[in-house]
């Protein structure tokens, strides 16, 4: 009998920087669109179809390819994906017209979800009194490889132009191909007596089965929304009188963020030591007190840094509580559930980016703090109703229902 390999100290950076390269070829281009339209020859609109491109591509990759964890050997699934991104990333780099690089950024968004593969990997690797700190940690990887993806891209465009963005996260996403190959451990899929199918409908049977599932799936859904609507009205506000900022002024103050990200092992810390709920809790409470701070940030530039830095400490400990409860539910079903939990995010993210737009033309910055504060209400609503639901069924016999599908 083998004994289960465990991640170390190397290993967690390892994989915490992996996930942060991964994520952060999404946002590349936020800040080059226009650089891209005036050599590519496109106009605004085929541009901006680029961010929507690398969205539409995450989110089928979060569905179709995540899963999949559960189903092949893992590492050989991660070092696959981180692969193909550099792979796909040379095509957007020697793109020579709109679609080629549309299609080219749909496809790498597809395969950066190998970042979403090494998450849950981190968390089987850990041991359970260990867990929050070491899946806290590689979140911190991801949420600054988020935040500082647009200042890198500016800051190398300068340099020679957005095609050396694409050169140069290909090459890093090669190396890491390379090193995960070499020092992840081998680590084999739990639900090889499924097949593809059977395996992408257990991954949506984990809503009807787990309770808990559906609490964290609302709570982080409507904490990504907060989260984005801040960060998609910032822009507009600091463009705009008192601030009258230039883009790459903007650009530089999602450094702000950063504090926040580098909250996330602290949370991880408390909850191995059981206090779970409350970071959940707490984070849902600071969301929403966060905005008081932010509304204030119209005005004030201190108090725009308060709101800021207390919703990303807030938003982190929200999402990494609750990914240590869930991760906890089904050891061997780690990345079916990570795929429905990180699905339901996408999707509350988008919608609050989708709304901010709307809601900033009609009611300005009080309009989007009105929007941000309802939806972190919600997050503690939410949290209060699964509290009292899931105390209220602790206290009845528990039937667990494998979420499988015979014969497949």
């Amino acid at each position: 009998m083998t004994t289960r390999p465990h991640v170390n100290g190397g290993l967690l950076l390892l994989m915490s920087t992996a996930t942060g390269l991964a994520v952060a070829g999404n946002y590349f281009a936020q800040p080059l669109l226009d650089l891209i339209g005036r050599e590519l020859r496109v106009g605004p609109s085929l541009a901006a179809l680029v961010v929507t491109a690398a969205q539409s591509g995450y989110a089928l990759g979060l569905i179709l390819l995540v899963p999949l964890g559960d189903l092949v050997e893992r590492r050989r699934l991660a070092v696959s994906l981180y692969a193909a991104t550099a792979v796909l990333l040379l095509v957007s780099a020697t793109a020579a017209n709109g679609m080629v690089l549309l299609a080219s950024t749909a496809l790498t968004a597809l395969t950066s979800v190998g970042a979403q593969v090494v998450v849950p990997f981190a968390a089987t690797l850990a041991d359970p009194a260990e867990r929050g700190r070491v899946v806290g940690t590689v979140m911190t990887g991801l949420m600054l490889g988020l935040l500082l993806a647009r200042t890198a891209s500016g800051a190398l465009s300068e340099l020679g132009g957005w095609r050396t963005v694409y050169w140069v996260h290909a090459v890093l996403m090669a190396l890491m191909a390379v090193l995960l190959r070499i020092f992840l451990p081998r680590l084999g899929g739990d639900g090889r007596h499924l097949s593809y199918l059977g395996l992408l409908r257990s991954t949506v049977a984990m809503f009807r089965y787990e309770p808990l599932l559906r609490w964290r799936s609302g709570i982080g859904a409507l904490s990504l929304a907060s989260f984005s609507v801040l960060w998609t009205a910032l822009t507009f506000l600091l463009a705009r009188s008192p601030y009258g900022w230039t883009e790459s002024a903007i650009g530089l103050f999602g450094l702000v963020g950063v504090v926040g990200a580098l909250t996330a092992t602290v949370a991880g810390r408390l909850a191995d030591r059981g206090h779970v709920q409350m970071v959940t809790g707490g984070g849902t409470v600071l969301l929403l007190a966060s905005w008081t701070a932010i509304a204030a940030g119209a005005r004030s530039l201190v108090w725009l840094l308060v709101g800021v830095i207390v919703l990303d400490l807030a938003h982190q400990a929200v999402l990494n509580s609750s990914q240590n409860v869930l991760y906890a539910l089904r050891p061997e079903a780690r990345n079916r559930i990570n795929s429905a939990f990180m699905t339901a995010l996408f999707l509350g993210g988008a919608v609050g980016s989708a709304l901010t737009s709307v809601v900033w033309v009609n009611g300005g910055w009080t309009g989007v703090c009105v929007l941000g504060a309802t939806l972190s209400a919600g997050t503690v609503v939410l949290w209060l109703l699964e509290r009292f639901t899931i105390n209220r069924a602790a206290r009845q016999p528990l039937v667990r229902i494998p979420v499988t599908t015979k014969g497949e």
